[in-house]
């Protein structure tokens, strides 16, 4: 089982309402990556995306933001993943975490959706796999199950924002650590992480 990753994504729903909520955690990420890369990052229709290719640690590597809305994402990634033939395995998904406070980012590799709707149709679309790597960006819980939808689709207070920037930044250094030290040394460094 490789460690190594040839596609990101970063979760989101399109549009400029939803540019800074806290369901756009994952693209956040993406851009970040981009950012640190000096690559654009362009709409591609036939990946239903945003992408842009970086280099890093001298791997190339695909990036990914889908312009469904969250509950289609994995149209965009099946789209992708099945043009450059990108094993399962070797793609990492980027998404806002309910159960993880505002600061906190974990790696993850495999599992279910818990109950994130751009998770569950990624897990469907590739044929029901679950074992890509996940980003967790942590948002913090509303305290409610009926609050949910509310709350991720709206906009953090600034100071959790900060938080979240922090530990998105923090990702993105983790991330190039990976490529250069390996999956477990990233881990451990992003889960001792706390903003």
């Amino acid at each position: 089982m490789s460690d190594s990753v040839q596609l990101i994504v970063g979760l989101a729903n399109p549009g400029s309402q939803y540019q800074n909520t806290r369901h756009n955690a994952g693209e956040w990420f993406v851009q970040e990556i981009a950012r640190r890369y000096n690559a654009t990052l362009k709409l591609e229709n036939k990946f239903y995306g945003f992408t842009a290719q970086v280099t890093i640690n001298g791997q190339d590597v695909k990036l990914l933001i889908p312009t469904t809305f969250m509950n289609k994402s994995g149209q965009a990634i099946a789209a992708m993943a099945q043009f450059y033939k990108i094993p399962t395995e070797q793609i990492l998904v980027a998404h806002d975490e309910l159960d993880l406070p505002p600061g906190i980012a974990k790696f993850k590799r495999g599992g279910g959706h818990g109950g994130h709707n751009g998770l569950r149709d990624t897990i469907s679309r590739l044929a029901n796999n679950k074992e890509f790597l996940r980003l967790r960006l942590g948002i913090g819980h509303p305290g409610h199950k009926d609050k949910v939808t509310g709350y991720v689709l709206g906009k953090a207070p600034a100071s959790e924002q900060t938080s979240i920037d922090a530990a998105v930044d923090e990702a993105a250094r983790c991330t190039e650590l990976w490529f250069k030290d390996g999956f477990n040394k990233a881990m451990n460094r992003l889960h001792s992480f706390k903003a």
